[in-house]
């Protein structure tokens, strides 16, 4: 059966921040949910781009000496390789779509990792 996903309803499902949720898949790419507040580690996705839309509030993406500042509705895709790290001042509620493989901290792992996402 063919089901819509309504994202404020899928987003209040969970209040914990940097954990994404599963919220559909499609040709070997993820669609995931996740809030985000404070700072998050930098890192890069070695094989993977990564597309970060924002849905409600204000994203901030480090990637070298430039910083991005997303509002909801815009989206950027960081391309595999490029090392950036993702900051919110305060909450920020985004969509992320990328390939299923990839890890939440790309080229690191540690107690951010996490390898087996909560389907919601």
């Amino acid at each position: 059966m063919i089901e819509k996903v309504n994202l404020a309803e899928k987003f209040d499902t969970f209040s914990e921040h940097w954990t994404p949720k599963l919220v559909g898949a499609l040709n070997g790419q993820s669609v995931k949910l996740a809030k985000f507040k404070g700072e998050f580690i930098r890192h890069h996705h070695e094989h993977e781009d990564e597309l970060f839309l924002v849905i409600e509030g204000e994203l901030i993406i480090e990637i070298d000496d430039q910083l991005l500042e997303l509002h909801a509705g815009e989206f950027v895709i960081i391309p595999k390789g490029v090392s950036h790290k993702p900051m919110a001042k305060e909450e920020v509620k985004v969509l992320l779509f990328e390939p299923t493989s990839t890890l939440n901290t790309g080229n690191l792992e540690n107690e951010h990792t996490i390898r087996n996402l909560d389907i919601i």
